[in-house]
């Protein structure tokens, strides 16, 4: 009888210390690896389909994989290019409990941080977090609270420079970008800061969205030498819109990503977007295994810049790249 005491009292005790750890398992950033068939539950909102966040998102899931195999579920969801759809698709995930969440471009970012501050939250394919989420500093760096990711932005003053190799005999360079993307406007901006101090004469070239697109476009290629597009998740969506206009004029774009440059541009500096998302998946993995805080990781960037063209464009417009350019898929 004592015996069966015994076994009895070692049965209560296991079952107890088994329903503590399930309960320490519910969702959030500090989880240790799955017990059993339970896995990592990741939410994946991308603003819409284009070749660069279709990267990014690639390289994110390539990372968790690799890292956590079958451990890790994903849940993926594409707003279309619709900013209010990027909301509907978070409040999915948080009513999932899911136990993170990539915000693929800005105003995924931005749903996601509205939505939530307690779910650990990664961005990537952001240009400058803080402008994205309107703090009082633009100095990308430890965010605290439950946000952090990876960085697009390509080094602003390299680009400058990439214009001025390419066109030094230019006179007029037309800054083209979205008025709804912030991010964009900060990018034309510096850039213009820089390109004003070469000697170039900038304007400013605004579109609202694809409905003004051609003609503001149009106006940019009339009155410039160059036509400069930071990354720009509208003109990424609508770089043929832009080739129709800019090929037919003889202006060259010079891009701020190879996606852009890929449909409209001539060269660009560019970073590579499966990386800076696979960036962003190694960081998930150390939140979800337990390993780092999103509270204390530094937003992320890719060192690893390329000069690429566009052989096809360069062609059509009679430009021969210096050595140094890498042909855009070649």
């Amino acid at each position: 009888m004592k015996t069966w005491s015994k076994w009895m009292a070692l049965a209560v005790s296991l079952a107890l210390a088994v329903s503590l750890a399930a309960c320490s398992n519910g969702s959030g950033a500090q989880n240790s690896a799955p017990a059993g068939n339970e896995k990592y539950v990741v939410g994946i909102c991308q603003l819409l389909p284009h070749a660069a966040l279709n990267e990014a998102t690639q390289g994110f899931k390539d990372a968790l994989t690799e890292a956590l195999g079958d451990a890790v579920e994903i849940k993926e969801g594409n707003a279309g290019g619709e900013s209010a759809n990027c909301a509907t698709i978070i409040d999915g995930f948080i009513a999932e409990k899911v136990d993170l969440i990539l915000a693929n471009a800005t105003p995924s970012l931005t749903a996601a941080a509205s939505a939530t501050d307690t779910i650990p939250i990664l961005g990537t394919a952001v240009t400058n977090y803080g402008i994205a989420l309107n703090l009082d500093t633009t100095e990308d760096k430890v965010l605290g609270g439950n946000i952090s990711g990876t960085s697009d932005l390509a080094p602003l003053d390299q680009q400058a420079a990439m214009v001025q190799e390419l066109f030094p005999d230019a006179k007029n360079v037309g800054l083209v970008y979205c008025s709804a993307e912030a991010n964009s406007l900060y990018q034309v901006e510096t850039i213009k800061g820089y390109l004003e101090d070469m000697g170039y004469a900038c304007t400013q070239y605004a579109f609202t969205d694809v409905n003004d697109l051609s003609s503001v476009v149009q106006t940019a290629c009339d009155n410039s030498d160059v036509l400069y597009i930071p990354t720009d998740n509208t003109a990424a969506d609508n770089a043929e819109t832009i080739a129709n206009v800019v090929i037919p004029a003889g202006v060259p774009v010079v891009a701020g990503e190879e996606g852009i440059c890929g449909g409209c541009g001539v060269a660009t500096l560019s970073i590579s977007y499966y990386e800076i998302g696979h960036m962003a998946g190694e960081m998930a993995v150390q939140i979800l295994k337990g390993e780092k805080k999103v509270s204390e990781m530094a937003i992320g960037f890719d060192t690893t810049l390329e000069k690429k063209y566009n052989a096809d464009l360069c062609q059509q417009l009679g430009l021969t790249m210096p050595e140094g350019y890498v042909p855009i898929g070649g």
